[in-house]
């Protein structure tokens, strides 16, 4: 069971939210907060596994409101669920200290599977997040690799390796044929199963995944 904490400033998103999580038998969201000082406080009181956290919230926001719970010694993972994309507050708030920095309007699926990953002590990013820091920093936040499930990190083979290299220079799959001297339909067949092996949605989150397992390198 994985113990949650909303916290959030819109009473609506909160509520929303806690709704959706307690569709799936393995979490249980314990409180909902409003600000960052009350989630310092009631995460000392009920020590929940997992810290969902706005950034715009009044009091205190949600970069300090994650500095302050890594200055103590035990703290839960921390997921930003929030509307702002921009580079900036990504940058800042995975500096800070979040395993996972989802947008409002991700996919019920891929919040679950962040709230999966990141409880194990994993991080997990949006393909879209994870574009965005890559451009600010050219490399990602490390990953556990001992707590990520196993097809999430079953072995490539060469072929794949070398299709993934390019899949990470934006390389469209007509010419991932033409430099590796196969067709266009076996380009699209490696892709597909580099995918399936990441536990990849896209191509985008495959080169994120892969980045962050260290398969290669940006």
């Amino acid at each position: 069971m994985v113990r949650i904490l909303l916290a959030d400033d819109h009473p609506i998103v909160r509520e929303g939210l806690r709704a959706l999580l307690e569709t799936q038998t393995d979490f249980e969201v314990v409180a909902e907060c409003a600000n960052g000082e009350e989630a310092l406080r009631l995460t000392a009181q009920l020590q929940p596994d997992l810290l969902f956290l706005d950034l715009e919230m009044p009091v205190l926001d949600g970069v300090e409101t994650i500095r302050r719970l890594h200055q103590s010694s035990r703290h839960p993972a921390i997921i930003v669920f929030t509307a702002f994309d921009d580079d900036e507050r990504i940058l800042y708030a995975i500096q800070a200290g979040a395993n996972g920095y989802l947008l409002k309007d991700a996919p019920r699926e891929e919040i679950f599977k962040a709230v999966r990953v990141t409880a194990m002590g994993g991080s997990l990013l949006q393909p879209v997040v994870a574009s965005k820091f890559l451009r600010q920093t050219g490399s990602l936040p490390p990953v556990n690799k001992a707590s990520i499930p196993s097809p999430l990190i079953e072995e490539l083979t060469e072929r794949e390796l070398e299709v993934l290299r390019l899949l990470a220079q934006g390389t469209p799959n007509k010419e991932i044929a033409v430099r590796l001297i196969i067709s266009e339909r076996t380009a699209k067949f490696h892709v597909s199963s580099i995918m399936s092996k990441l536990g990849a949605t896209n191509r985008t989150e495959a080169v994120a995944l892969a980045a962050q397992r260290g398969l290669i390198s940006l």
